[in-house]
């Protein structure tokens, strides 16, 4: 209580403070932060290895802001996920820039979220590839070693280096799936399932302790297909055969550093001290303990006048993350919020054509057809075209459907047509307590919604009854966009998740491309030539704008304790069960159904 009030008593003093400081002050304040933080941009000095930390997660989207305040008075910057196009970009201008001698890849890919999947990493590993085609060498080290996730950029390189006391894992890929049931019975609380489709299995972690048949079926379909990515890819780079990696997969799964070696999987053994020795004869640098290099975000910051910046203008739109309904926030696509965004877009006389980068694993079916209605409304005053990101199923392929053209990636996991609501009650675990409910009504179903007993089969067969015409309106806007006979819908869609490159085959996207091939396809469809340039939505806030935000938010912040990043495993996996109940927790449809995968998988 002493903590609580003491708390209570700090933001009190602290929002007066604020309150009274003059708004010339504060306007000071916001110049002088402005001021002495504008640094000149960096310099690219001549031979510099240019690094990309693989520990960083790549968002789709625009870069985290950050606490700029803090940042702009240290001067030091603290980690951020790095756009996925910053990262494009700036290695096709590295290629071209005579500046750049090479580029070092370090570290490990961590498994957080949306960010860093497959598709995404996919989209970079061409462009490294690209890189390297143009004369220039990358290097890939990390001193603990590589996750298939990180082998797979790593294995581009045209020397691997691995520390001998590192390893390197290539034992498959594994989705595994976290099922409350059990548990949920356990304490006396009850769920009731309602879904369309017979893969749709989202609604499984609340009433089973094992996953179906169904599920488990379209499961190892996925990660049969993004395991032959993998080794296809991987196998060609380092000239040994798939089967040769599936046999290690099979028979050690972990390589030692001697074995990895052996394996031809890399060049050599080397301590950080001979990393250094091996850049700096890239660098022409004759002694040191370090070497000429440059950040991927100062070499983009130091570049940035470098892209196109005149003609007719694209409209970049980035949807990532669980579709929700009303405004939303961090890390979710709220309905209205992007709704609105595409409207203003469509009246926007300027813009002549939109690529909606979707990377979403869906949410709220009535946000989602509200997303739908817009992209419609779009595309009849301009091209619209999708660029699938690591995922973009149930709303996310919904909200996908009435784009002109759909480039997806072949690891994306899309489809998932299929709609599910869950119906919990607490009637158990509150008898058994002493807590019960009693109510008074004026029709038979006006107590639908609540949560004190089990629905009945009246209840359920009405509720059902939305969900089946939610999913078939769903099978209908798939059968009208993609010109797909309704009955061939009706079988492809289940609920069934798909692979991009079986997608393709059946259907539901057209090209197997990343977020650059649909960009040129929207300059393609709009016949703009060669004088374009794409604007990214949502719109970045200004310097001074995040000031004023985190200024008068910093004072909040600053008695509550700071947050750690944990990476033992069992608290990973604690991370993992929060993350879950925080998906449930967003799932705020108005009519309680949603369209979406069962949480956020995780594939490694």
């Amino acid at each position: 209580m002493r903590d609580f009030l003491k708390q209570i008593l700090a933001t009190v003093v602290g929002l007066t403070l604020f309150t009274a400081m003059s708004v010339g002050g504060l306007t000071a304040l916001l110049f002088a932060v402005a001021f002495f933080s504008r640094d000149a941009a960096p310099e690219v000095a001549k031979d510099s290895i240019l690094k990309l930390n693989l520990s960083q997660p790549i968002s789709d989207g625009q870069q985290d802001e950050g606490n700029v305040l803090s940042e702009a008075i240290s001067g030091n910057r603290s980690p951020q996920t790095v756009p996925l196009r910053t990262v494009l970009t700036t290695i096709e201008q590295a290629a071209q820039d005579d500046r750049i001698a090479g580029i070092y890849l370090s570290g490990d890919i961590p498994a957080v979220g949306l960010d860093s999947g497959y598709a995404t990493l996919r989209e970079v590993r061409q462009a490294l590839q690209k890189f390297r085609d143009a004369g220039k060498p990358i290097v890939a080290y990390d001193d603990t070693g590589w996750s298939e996730r990180g082998y797979y950029l790593a294995s581009v390189a045209s020397t691997i280096l691995l520390n001998p006391s590192g390893q390197l894992e290539i034992n498959g890929f594994n989705a595994e799936t976290t099922l409350y049931g059990a548990a949920l019975q356990k304490y006396g609380i009850g769920v009731q399932p309602l879904r369309a489709g017979k893969f749709k299995s989202a609604v499984e972690p609340f009433v089973r302790s094992a996953i179906s048949p169904e599920n488990r079926s379209e499961t190892q379909s996925l990660l049969a297909d993004l395991w032959s990515e993998f080794l296809t890819t991987t196998a060609k780079s380092r000239k040994v055969t798939p089967q040769q990696l599936q046999t290690i997969a099979d028979r050690q799964g972990i390589l030692l550093p001697e074995q990895a070696q052996s394996a031809k999987l890399v060049d050599r053994l080397a301590y950080d001290d001979e990393v250094t020795a091996e850049l700096r004869k890239i660098t022409k640098e004759s002694e040191g303990d370090s070497f000429r290099q440059i950040d991927i975000d100062e070499y983009a910051e130091a570049t940035a006048g470098n892209e196109r910046q005149s003609g007719e203008r694209i409209a970049l739109v980035y949807a990532e993350g669980s579709i929700v309904s009303g405004r939303g926030g961090a890390g979710t696509i709220g309905g209205d919020r992007l709704s609105s965004t595409l409207r203003d877009i469509r009246q926007d006389e300027d813009i002549k054509a939109v690529v909606l980068r979707i990377n979403s694993p869906g949410g709220s079916a009535t946000a989602s057809d509200l997303i739908a209605r817009e992209v419609k409304l779009l595309r009849d005053k301009k091209p619209v075209i999708v660029s699938m990101g690591s995922y973009a199923a149930s709303g996310g392929y919904q909200i996908a459907t009435n784009a002109n053209q759909i480039f997806a990636s072949p690891t994306t996991v899309t489809g998932s047509i299929g709609v599910f609501g869950v119906l919990p009650n607490f009637q158990k675990i509150a008898n058994t307590n002493g807590i019960t409910w009693d109510s008074v009504k004026t029709g038979r179903f006006a107590d639908l919604d609540t949560i004190a007993r089990p629905k009945t089969p009246e209840e359920l067969r009405v509720l059902q009854g939305v969900v089946n015409r939610l999913y078939d309106r769903f099978i209908t806007l798939v059968a009208d966009t993609r010109s797909i006979p309704k009955q061939k819908v009706a079988e492809i869609a289940q609920g069934r998740v798909w692979s991009g490159a079986d997608a393709k085959q059946v259907g539901l996207v057209d090209e197997i491309g990343g977020i650059e091939d649909a960009i040129q396809a929207a300059a393609k469809a709009a016949k703009l030539g060669e004088n374009w340039q794409v604007e990214e939505y949502p719109r970045r806030r200004s310097f001074e704008e995040q000031i004023l935000s985190q200024f008068s938010s910093q004072i909040l912040s600053s008695v509550l304790p700071p947050t750690e990043t944990l990476t033992d495993p069992l608290s990973v996996k604690v991370q993992q069960i929060r993350e879950d109940w925080d998906t449930l927790r967003s799932l705020n449809d108005p009519l309680g159904m949603y369209s979406r995968l069962p949480f956020t998988p995780t594939i490694d």
